[in-house]
């Protein structure tokens, strides 16, 4: 007697990012095959800071990538609160905000789903979706070579959209980015240093808060620092019309910025590689249409601010997997998980809106800020604010497995 095995479905994967390759991997272990595509001639390596929390750990296990990470937090690390004219102070960092989180760097967290990706998962680099097409029994794809400009049109039984905050997955099936992006009209900027900033320890960190401005660096115990330097803005288009570090010293000027800050600056003119761009969010009333899915910050980018685009995109993968493994019908799998997954991430982007106040304060939030920074220093108020942190809704839901839920 043969049995017949039912052939494994064929879902093409856009973007080489975290949510991409964990979404790969997700399909994997439910069967599918993933086809991973990406505009970028080569996978990105460096990366900013970023926290891991539970909510986050618990897919990365079942993922097969979180044996690949480890902590990176600097414990035995001071953060500091400074301005421009050199005093110091004990200060506020990302270890006292809600949360249990790992600190790495991005390029971590996509360097260890990239290793436990399966040899036969395909990855096309410099290819890109030109048009989706699909009906109910699939979806037509045709995808261009950025290279040499050559096309082909491929047929898959799922799409999924993981190629960032301008998807191009979401401009050609859903719309234009008009419709869905939202901005909160903030710049930020994130690099890595090639050491030590100043007369900063590479295990310290430390903040500069201005109203509506600052600078963050964000140290490691076995690397060095990251920064990340944000400031308000009217205009978010005019941003993009000059380099980077350009309008970083017009959004800081005219005054002389002093040492931190000015290294930080130069820091930034001397890398070739950092993130610059506006503080956005996606917002949608579905994330998927037929077989059609959008996944991480294509689909609800929840900002820097949250803290929680790796845990999130994490956690969106790893569920998409289960529900695709659960129900053979695909429009049923995609509608059961956008049910379970939808009230975090909804709780995340109202939480990315809130932390604006702790990460690019205005001058009311900086002065409540260093009134409990002080209070940390008493007994009696440490206590209570230690409790805070460690016990209210905030962290409760960064801890939580969505999919154990």
């Amino acid at each position: 007697m043969t049995t017949k095995t039912r052939p494994s479905r064929r879902a093409l994967v856009v973007g080489l990012g975290i949510s991409g390759i964990g979404t790969a991997l997700g399909l994997k272990r439910a069967g599918w095959q993933p086809v991973l595509i990406e505009k970028a001639p080569r996978r990105r390596s460096g990366g900013y800071f970023v926290g891991l929390f539970g909510a986050g750990k618990a897919p990365a296990e079942r993922l097969g990538i979180l044996e690949r990470l480890h902590d990176r937090t600097a414990y035995d690390g001071v953060t500091y609160d400074m301005d421009r004219f050199g005093e110091w102070r004990r200060g506020f960092g990302f270890r006292d905000i809600p949360g249990e989180p790992w600190m790495m760097l991005r390029g971590d967290v996509e360097q260890a789903a990239f290793e436990a990706l399966p040899e036969d998962v395909e990855i096309r680099y410099s290819t890109v979706p030109t048009a989706i097409e699909q009906d109910d029994d699939g979806v037509s794809v045709t995808l261009a070579n950025t290279v040499d400009g050559a096309t082909v049109t491929e047929r898959f039984d799922l799409v999924v959209g993981a190629d960032g905050l301008r998807s191009t997955v979401r401009r050609l099936v859903f719309g234009p980015d008009s419709r869905y992006l939202r901005r909160l009209n903030y710049m930020l900027a994130a690099f890595q240093l090639p050491g030590g900033l100043g007369d900063l320890a590479e295990r310290d960190g430390c903040t500069l808060l201005e109203p509506d401005r600052a600078l963050w660096v964000f140290p490691f115990a076995d690397h060095a620092p990251t920064v990340l330097i944000g400031y308000q803005t009217d205009d978010v288009d005019a941003e993009f019309t000059e380099p980077p570090a350009v309008r970083m010293r017009k959004a800081f000027g005219p005054e002389p910025t002093g040492d931190m800050l000015g290294a930080a600056l130069e820091a930034l003119e001397a890398t070739d590689e950092f993130l610059f761009d506006s503080v956005e969010q996606v917002h949608m009333n579905h994330w998927h249409k037929g077989r059609v899915v959008l996944v991480g910050d294509s689909a609800w980018c929840v900002t820097l601010y949250a803290g929680m685009g790796v845990s999130a995109g994490l956690a969106g993968a790893d569920l998409l997997g289960t529900m695709l493994g659960r129900f053979a019908d695909v429009p049923r799998a995609l509608a059961e998980w956008e049910r379970q997954l939808r009230p975090y991430l909804h709780y995340y982007q109202q939480m990315g809106v809130q932390m604006q106040a702790v990460f690019t304060p205005n001058r009311k939030q900086i002065a409540v800020r260093r009134a409990m920074t002080r209070g940390m220093t008493m007994p009696v108020v440490s206590t209570v604010l230690k409790f805070m942190r460690t016990h209210n809704k905030s962290g409760r839901m960064k801890e939580i497995d969505f999919a154990r839920a």
